[in-house]
């Protein structure tokens, strides 16, 4: 692969990363509620997703479900009712922030497995994902199509996290400001209640 292709590829990640979205916004929340931890693990299950999506576009079946309208709503209607079990579970909680328990060990693997579903179940991260990485293929590399799209999923991912886990720092930084407020911990949990009853909704009327 050409080394301008590679950054462009990478310019245009990083900037599609940084875009208000439903992965980004809700990284923030969890950020600002739990801590830099919890949202670096959260961060790692979205870019897992990658992988099968990327997995997805190499051997076809991307272009295959995106071309089945009964495939897609059955996929949209899960991951809707996935996001909406976790707000309810986010508007339940009634927990008070503490600074040096954030994002508490044992929470950390169903944390990372909310991620990775979160991404997985998202139609419309398989449809990004098939509309964006055959633009960066070139039929005169050395590289197989399939070698070429595994190459940039695995950057796309190598990027995410990184962005990911910076905005995860610097949320969390912000949260040092205003854990000060006892009810906080009851405020978080309905403010991601709320991200993700939005991002469940979204999915449902696009």
């Amino acid at each position: 692969m050409e080394t301008a292709t590679v950054m462009y590829f990478v310019t245009a990640s990083v900037l599609l990363t940084l875009a208000p979205g439903p992965d980004i916004l809700y990284l923030i929340t969890k950020s600002l509620s739990d801590g830099a931890r919890s949202g670096i693990v959260l961060a790692c299950g979205l870019v897992s997703g990658i992988a099968f999506h990327t997995l997805l576009v190499m051997l076809g079946v991307a272009a295959l479900i995106s071309s089945s309208p009964t495939v897609l709503s059955i996929l949209k209607y899960v991951g809707a009712a996935y996001l909406l079990y976790l707000a309810w579970g986010a508007f339940r909680s009634t927990a008070q922030l503490k600074l040096g328990r954030a994002g508490a060990s044992k929470s950390m693997p169903a944390l990372y497995r909310r991620g990775v579903l979160m991404n997985v179940l998202n139609p419309k991260v398989l449809l990004f994902f098939l509309a964006f990485l055959p633009q960066f293929i070139s039929v005169d590399s050395d590289w197989s199509a399939s070698a070429q799209i595994a190459a940039f999923g695995l950057i796309f991912a190598v990027q995410g996290l990184a962005v990911f886990s910076i905005v995860s720092v610097c949320a969390a930084r912000l949260r040092r400001l205003i854990t000060s407020r006892r009810d906080i911990g009851k405020i978080f949990g309905r403010v991601e209640g709320g991200v993700l009853t939005l991002i469940a909704l979204g999915l449902l009327i696009s």
